[in-house]
């Protein structure tokens, strides 16, 4: 009797010790996502400013910096249910005004465009990879939550299911060619 106890408390401690353990990755995938999230919203808002910035210096043709002016702001503005949208459209907007390496060009001979130039290139370089590592941590976190021992023993507790944020982010071609 005494020994089917302890092999009973031997197999419960070592099941205890597995779910503990799984919720500990759980927690730890978790924080990763918010670690992931904060760095893709600095990209984002860095992008945004950036273009923003460009839009008010004077560089490009009226019509160009109002698009772009009026995409960046939206971005820097949207709430959360709206900022996958307005993200795309800012990058919509990049893709419009420096669609054709020329306009680059004319960025670049202006004074101090050349720095300009290079910080929305890396601005726009580091968001896909931003994105992607967020993307990554969430879909991790969303396959160790669908198995069924996390689900039985509710091990994700409170935690709000992790979204993937989706957008588009295809750099412009002419900015693109510049960062590799």
């Amino acid at each position: 009797m005494t020994v089917t106890l302890i092999w009973l408390l031997a197999v419960l401690f070592a099941i205890g010790l597995y779910l503990s353990w799984t919720a500990g990755r759980l927690d730890r995938l978790h924080s990763r996502i918010d670690a992931a999230r904060a760095a893709l919203d600095a990209q984002l808002l860095r992008r945004a400013s950036v273009a923003q910035e460009l839009a008010t210096s004077g560089v490009l043709d009226p019509a160009a910096s109002i698009v772009l002016y009026e995409a960046a702001h939206a971005a820097r503005q949207a709430e959360e249910e709206q900022r996958e949208v307005a993200e795309s459209e800012l990058s919509q907007a990049l893709r419009a005004v420096f669609g054709e390496p020329a306009q680059v060009d004319v960025v670049r001979e202006a004074p101090g465009g050349d720095a300009a130039t290079h910080e929305l290139t890396e601005a726009v370089r580091r968001v896909p990879m931003a994105r992607r590592f967020h993307n990554d941590a969430v879909g991790a976190a969303r396959r160790l939550r669908e198995h069924r021992k996390v689900r039985w023993f509710r091990l994700a507790g409170h935690a709000p299911f992790p979204m993937a944020f989706e957008m588009d982010d295809e750099p412009p071609p002419a900015l693109a060619d510049r960062a590799a």
